[in-house]
């Protein structure tokens, strides 16, 4: 029996403190990018701490889409003398989103997002188009994923 399963909430916030972020590439391989950045936070006097965070945000249409990812580690403390390509930000809040929990295969993570934009769909709900996945944990193949959908509406 597989232990699979998304729960879903309507209205929570994301709150994040001491952000480091990067814009990457979706060519870039994303685990040297998450060494590069903890080594970042590390040469800086800080440490990483909790999960990684995803940012992607999709624009456009059809042929003229433009993807935009960002990866996020927190630290614990805010480092004042960031350089490029890195940016710091002391605190982001994300309030009114929709929210999956996701237990199960990575790469099935993206019934997650499926079935938020389904319900969001189905109840009339806008979605401004990005989404913060946080990675919780991971054994082998399994994760637990908490993924953030940004409603439009402002409810």
């Amino acid at each position: 029996m597989r232990n699979d399963k998304i729960q879903i909430s309507y209205n929570k916030t994301l709150k994040l403190r001491n952000v480091l972020i990067k814009e990457v590439n979706l060519i870039d391989t994303l685990n040297k990018e998450v060494f590069l950045m903890e080594n970042f936070i590390k040469n800086k006097g800080a440490q990483p701490i909790g999960p990684l965070i995803q940012y992607t945000y999709v624009e456009g249409s059809g042929t003229n889409v433009k993807v935009t990812l960002k990866l996020m580690r927190q630290s614990n403390t805010f480092i004042h003398k960031v350089e490029e390509p890195y940016k710091m930000e002391p605190i982001i809040r994300v309030k009114n989103c929709m929210y999956a929990r996701y237990i199960g295969e990575e790469s099935k993570l993206k019934f997650a997002y499926d079935k938020i934009n389904l319900i969001a769909f189905e109840e009339g709900i806008p979605l401004k188009g990005d989404s913060y996945t946080v990675f919780v944990t991971k054994n082998d193949d399994n994760i637990i994923a908490d993924v953030f959908m940004e409603r439009a509406d402002g409810e």
